[in-house]
């Protein structure tokens, strides 16, 4: 939005209109990482609640969330944006896992390598579509 309007005012500096494409470019950064991934990644960790958020370092890291369908396992996430550009190698997601075992007690658990790449995939997915949005709207 920000983007779009500061683009849009530069447009009108200059002899002719900027094409739409250049709007929803690849490499939209008034962030110190791409745009894109950042929106979709907050977007995809909203039901969790955020401990720390860094747009200029490109940093998201979740607190202790437990599925109120399985209140005896929770996750923490972390996702960094290593990147101004829109790319799949751009994206690093890690997550924790831990079980309850009783009396309050978490302990470590495994977390499938499965689940990792199931969010790296719906963030990357959600930032190719806000782009497409961009270049459409």
């Amino acid at each position: 939005m920000l983007v779009a309007a500061a683009l849009a005012s530069l447009g009108a500096c200059g002899k002719k209109e900027r094409p739409k494409a250049d709007i929803a470019a690849a490499r939209v950064t008034t962030i110190g990482v791409n745009a894109y991934l950042w929106k979709a990644s907050l977007e995809t960790l909203s039901f969790m609640p955020l401990l720390q958020t860094d747009s200029n370092g490109g940093v998201i890291v979740t607190d202790w969330y437990a599925n109120p369908r399985n209140p005896a396992e929770r996750m923490k996430v972390s996702v960094t944006i290593l990147d101004q550009d829109l790319r799949a190698d751009a994206l690093r997601v890690a997550a924790s896992r831990q079980v309850a075992v009783g009396g309050g007690t978490w302990v470590e658990a495994p977390v499938e390598a499965a689940t990792v790449q199931k969010l790296e995939d719906i963030i990357l997915t959600k930032a190719r579509e806000l782009r497409r949005s961009a270049i459409a709207g």
